[in-house]
């Protein structure tokens, strides 16, 4: 996967500041690109959408890369149990109209969906960043905050 700017992204994305992080199911090329840039006294927490529920402590911020619908609903609901007030969580998803990604184009989430699924939990979309020439990242923050 080629990041777009990703000397910049961490910053884009806004995970340099919080102290906790949180990130489910990065690639390792991105998931070493967060872990690097972020101070070492700081907490980068990787792990996967199946193994989510053995993480016990909460972040400040919280980072899923999803690309397909199935299963999505969970790993989602366990993220956001994981998630300090008032932190962001970014999803990123590879877009509809795009050839290279693995999950075929009718399987992939889009915004609508994620907007669908994070309004019920009190959260509202607020913004998205350019990750790569496939994927987008949008920022979902609680409503009021």
């Amino acid at each position: 996967m080629h990041l777009k700017n990703p000397a910049d992204l961490v910053a884009r994305l806004e995970l340099v500041g919080p102290d906790r992080v949180l990130l489910v199911d990065v690639p390792g090329e991105a998931a070493r690109l967060f872990a690097a840039a972020r101070a070492p006294s700081e907490t980068t927490r990787e792990t996967s959408g199946d193994a989510i529920r053995s993480i016990k402590e909460s972040f400040e911020a919280v980072l899923v890369w999803r690309e397909s619908r199935a299963g999505s609903r969970s790993v989602f609901d366990a993220a956001l149990r994981r998630l300090e007030a008032p932190g962001p969580i970014w999803v990123v998803t590879a877009l509809k109209k795009v050839r290279g990604p693995e999950t075929p184009a009718v399987h992939r989430l889009e915004l609508s969906d994620l907007v669908k699924a994070f309004e019920k939990e009190g959260f509202t979309y607020d913004r998205e960043v350019r990750v790569s020439a496939w994927h987008v990242a949008y920022r979902f923050v609680r409503k009021g905050a």
